[in-house]
């Protein structure tokens, strides 16, 4: 792991700074699960599920070996302007091409997609509104969307004699902004976790070689007129930079016996420190180049089948109108209900005037399907 630190800070001091863009594909820092929202983004170092592919690859090795993972998200925010949505899919390798699955019951590599999206749509295309002679004309209004994209690839192994799990994500990422912009950028991550007993650590180091999105336009010489008129700058083609960035987790993870004692059977509590390479943002510790973004998140489980959520995260310096400074932290809440052992649904509700998404509820699905038991009952039907 300290081969991917050391890559990560060599990358970030090479990188011009003048050509990188704070929060330059911002909509990847969003919380691919009700699960992770609830626990404040911390996955890092505990991530055991599809969303492995989004949150660390590495975390693909933890998957039961028999299984298929998909999981699926929908998000609407700020009374449904604003649509988030997710798809991811992961599976063992040795387990789902091995012809007798008690024979192997372990994998050594793993593989994940994740596709992500975020947009507003139908939005009002106002700029032929008016016809030549200065007359209103709706009927030469239309609409568009305004949508980011990401496609993520995902490898995991585990690295033999060593307990290591590390994986690697191959990313593009696409911006359409109806048919006036869009760009596509390419990226790489890295990810690895490590287990001794009850603790994990996890490290993430995103966007490895900085993300490059180029960015081209395609205004109509009317549609230029219309915005120099009015005072506003026609956009050139450019190319949009995501510096690299760092996650360090850990996680705690006990599985609690079950003798009436306590009311729950399980607890993962986990902590994560996002470090960013881009400048000073508005976070715990902010400087330049280099700021830090706490987080914290804990699950109470209870056999399985009942899950517990709160997180801390997006924790800020805020000045009132009397120039008074206060830090103000958002907190989350959730719940989780695992079915028939196969079927997980996720809720989250994050509070507080710090989320995103306010009085948003987020919920997801996580669905396991078991191979050999599809293959048997395949054979039993033919």
């Amino acid at each position: 792991m300290r081969y991917i630190l050391f890559i990560v800070l060599i990358i970030s001091l090479l990188t011009p700074s003048v050509y990188a863009q704070k929060y330059s594909n911002a909509f990847l820092d969003i919380g691919v699960s009700a699960r992770s929202q609830a626990m404040g983004n911390t996955q890092v170092a505990s991530i055991d599920d599809a969303t492995a592919s989004f949150w660390n690859p590495a975390g693909l090795m933890n998957i039961d070996p028999d299984m298929v993972q998909a999981g699926f998200t929908h998000s609407e925010w700020f009374a449904g302007i604003s649509n988030y949505d997710y798809f991811g899919i992961a599976a063992p390798l040795s387990s789902v091409l091995s012809e007798d699955a008690n024979k192997d019951r372990t994998h050594k590599d793993a593989v994940g997609f994740s596709f992500v999206r975020l947009g507003v749509d139908n939005i009002p295309n106002t700029l032929s509104l008016y016809e030549d002679d200065g007359t209103l004309n709706y009927s030469n209004v239309t609409q568009f969307s305004a949508a980011d994209y990401a496609m993520i690839f995902s490898y995991a192994r585990k690295l033999s004699g060593t307990g290591v799990n590390v994986g690697a994500n191959a990313k593009i990422v696409h911006h359409k902004i109806g048919p006036f912009a869009s760009a596509w950028g390419f990226g790489l991550d890295l990810g690895a976790q490590y287990k001794v007993n009850d603790f994990r650590v996890g490290l993430m180091a995103k966007d490895i070689t900085s993300t490059f999105n180029a960015w081209s336009f395609d205004f109509t010489d009317e549609e230029k007129e219309v915005l120099q008129l009015n005072d506003n700058e026609v956009p050139q083609s450019s190319i949009e930079i995501t510096r690299p960035s760092l996650v360090l987790g850990l996680a705690f993870d006990k599985r609690m016996p079950d003798d009436g004692k306590i009311p729950f059977t399980d607890i993962l509590i986990e902590a994560n420190l996002v470090t960013t390479f881009d400048g000073e943002r508005n976070v715990l510790v902010s400087a330049s180049p280099v700021s830090i973004d706490p987080r914290v998140g804990i699950e109470f489980g209870y056999n399985d089948v009942i899950y517990l959520r709160g997180g801390l995260n997006n924790i800020q310096r805020a000045t009132d109108i009397n120039d008074v400074e206060t830090l103000v932290i958002q907190p989350n809440v959730g719940i989780g209900i695992k079915l028939f052992r196969t079927l997980r649904i996720d809720y989250a509700l994050p509070m507080g005037k710090q989320a995103l998404t306010e009085n948003s509820h987020t919920i997801s699905l996580m669905l396991d399907l078991n191979i050999p038991r599809l293959k048997e009952a395949m054979r039993r039907e033919s």
